[in-house]
């Protein structure tokens, strides 16, 4: 990461990613092994769009990292961009639209991707046209992606398969679930005595040797950076005595920022549908409500 997409002594790393999210590793250590500067957003700066706009032209940034939902919100409160930014975006999807405004208002835009386990990115991409948005790039150094058929053998260019990562990044596992680990970290058939990780997404090689990213293979949606099961907060709605049945899916705004939708049959048709929100809040965190 500090000689692709590089950081320089010169560098001004605006640190805007909670601690307890993977990617903010790169944020703290990145800059401290360069001899960059540093700059940690408080909770209160980043609780108020308007205070993270006067922040970013106060300190003038030459880097922030950050998900695609927070640019959005930066230029939903009316934020001009930066010429001289170089802008890391990552954690989750990022949309053609989004990149067509980041394009134009910032000085270099890098997609990156990475599931948590194999910490932190695995793959980068500069982005230089807004039709490269699911482009993910190639693998970083010491990292191997391969892009698997269901028999777990290698797909040729342009076919569609699960992407599996190996390498240095690999994490050891989920602490304290080894059924999980054992079924998600799986023996690598090829190289001998390793192991590679199951993401479940697919994704494909294109005629660049480059990864094209085209979605999840499962239940599983990516909002606002976090990983949610859409089957999760189905269980919670169909366990409510009101509601008959209940399907969640994840929508897309206009600006491509992804939202969730339950939809619901109830049991009785005078029930507050708004009372949902409020048993859901109870039992999951906000971010899957």
């Amino acid at each position: 990461m500090q000689q692709k997409p590089g950081i320089l002594i010169t560098d001004t790393f605006f640190a805007v990613t909670t601690y307890s999210f993977d990617i903010s590793i790169l944020e703290f250590f990145g800059p401290l092994i360069s001899g960059a500067t540093v700059c940690i957003a408080s909770n209160k700066t980043l609780n108020d769009p308007e205070k993270i706009i006067q922040t970013i032209e106060k300190i003038n940034p030459s880097i922030i990292q950050a998900t695609p939902s927070f640019y959005q919100l930066l230029f939903n409160a009316g934020w001009k961009g930066n010429k001289n930014l170089k802008v890391l975006c990552g954690g989750d999807l990022l949309s053609e639209d989004l990149a067509e405004q980041l394009l134009k208002k910032c000085g270099q835009l890098w997609n990156m991707y990475g599931p948590t386990e194999t910490t932190i990115w695995s793959s980068i991409k500069q982005i230089t046209n807004k039709n490269e948005a699911s482009n993910i790039g190639k693998p970083i150094r010491n990292t191997q992606f391969y892009i698997l058929d269901t028999f777990k053998k290698l797909l040729p260019i342009g076919a569609s398969g699960s992407l599996h990562i190996a390498g240095d990044g690999l994490a050891k596992g989920y602490f304290k679930d080894s059924e999980m680990t054992q079924q998600k970290f799986i023996p690598n058939s090829f190289k001998k005595g390793t192991l590679f990780y199951d993401t479940n997404d697919v994704a494909k090689w294109n005629s660049n040797g480059e990864v094209e990213f085209l979605g999840r293979n499962d239940n599983q949606v990516k909002i606002r950076g976090y990983r949610i099961e859409l089957g999760d907060i189905e269980t919670k709605l169909n366990d409510l005595p009101e509601i008959k049945q209940a399907i969640v899916v994840a929508k897309k705004q206009k600006n491509q920022e992804a939202f969730l939708v339950a939809y619901i049959i109830k049991e009785n048709e005078n029930y507050d549908d708004k009372n949902c929100i409020v048993a859901l809040e109870e039992v999951l965190p906000k971010y899957m409500v």
